[in-house]
Order: C-alpha cells, then sequence, then structure tokens
C-alpha cells in the first residue's frame, strides 16, 4: 500500500516537470529527420508543433493534427493523452497519433530512434483511386522521369533488387 502511495506520488512529480529538451530521430517515408528538442519519454516521441510536419508531414491546426484532408482532433486547451502543455509550449504525442490512425511504430528508446509506417487511410485512398503515389528516378541517360509524366497513359513498373 505505501509503494502504490510513492508511485502515485512519483508519476505527479514526473508529470510536473518542467520540459528537458531531448533530441531524437524519426524515420519515415525514407526520410530521417533529426528533431532537436523531444520530451523525455522511453515509449513515446513527444515533439513540437513546429517539429510535427517534417516527422510525419502533419500539421497542428485549431481543429487538430491535420495531412491534408484527413484531421484527428486534438484538445490544445488542456493536457492529453495526444497533447501537452510544457513550460508555455504545445507538445504533441506522434507515437498516439500513430495508434489513433492504425499506424505502425517502432521505437528505439535507448537510441531515441522512432520509425513510422504507412498511414493506412491514406494507403487505403491511393489503392481505391488506383493512382500510384508520383516518384522520379534516372533513366538509362541519368536524366529523371517523373511518373506523372505518364499520367493517362499504361504504365508497366518492374523492379528488381539483389537482395
Amino acid at each position: 500500500m505505501f509503494s502504490k502511495a510513492l508511485l502515485s506520488i512519483g508519476l505527479l512529480v514526473v508529470t510536473a516537470t518542467a520540459a528537458v529538451a531531448e533530441p531524437a530521430i524519426s524515420l519515415y517515408q525514407g526520410r530521417t529527420t533529426e528533431i532537436a528538442e523531444t520530451l523525455p519519454d522511453p515509449t513515446d516521441l513527444w515533439v513540437t508543433a513546429a517539429d510535427l510536419e517534417s516527422v510525419n508531414g502533419f500539421v497542428l491546426k485549431p481543429e487538430g493534427a491535420c495531412l491534408d484532408d484527413l484531421c484527428v482532433p486534438v484538445k490544445q486547451d488542456r493536457d492529453s493523452d495526444l497533447f501537452v502543455n510544457r513550460d508555455g509550449r504545445g507538445w504533441l504525442c506522434v507515437s498516439e497519433l500513430a495508434r489513433r490512425l492504425g499506424q505502425s511504430a517502432v521505437s528505439d528508446a535507448e537510441h531515441r530512434v522512432w520509425s513510422l509506417g504507412e498511414v493506412p487511410s491514406v494507403v487505403k485512398s491511393t489503392l481505391k483511386s488506383a493512382i500510384a503515389p508520383d516518384f522520379e528516378l534516372l533513366d538509362r541517360q541519368g536524366n529523371p522521369v517523373r511518373l506523372s509524366q505518364f499520367r493517362g497513359k499504361k504504365v508497366l513498373i518492374v523492379t528488381w533488387a539483389s537482395w
């Protein structure tokens, strides 16, 4: 009973402390993003609203965290499992956002690295439209070629990997 009381007091102390910024790295869609400041949390990635877009493309708006037409409601007037205010700054939990979106996310807490998978609803909309996302590759002469250059035409894409 005594240890439970101490544990409860400890949790209150941890959540009430000032934000001590720690660097972290996020991996998403082939991009590596170095984040200078995150909240010190061994299980979740907390970033500022300014860093959110560089991590996963979402933008924090009054209505929530949004990516194009997709918005996850975020109440920014009080602390929650998705948003907290520390030292006058708003912090968004990228890990919780991923859970709400059904997005895969794994982390290496020791090295402060988080890797995020594709957002399922974004992938689903791409599959429904039958339009592949645009990308650019070099042709045999080294000239850049974008998939969008062939819009309206049938395209066969052949891939190969040495492994």
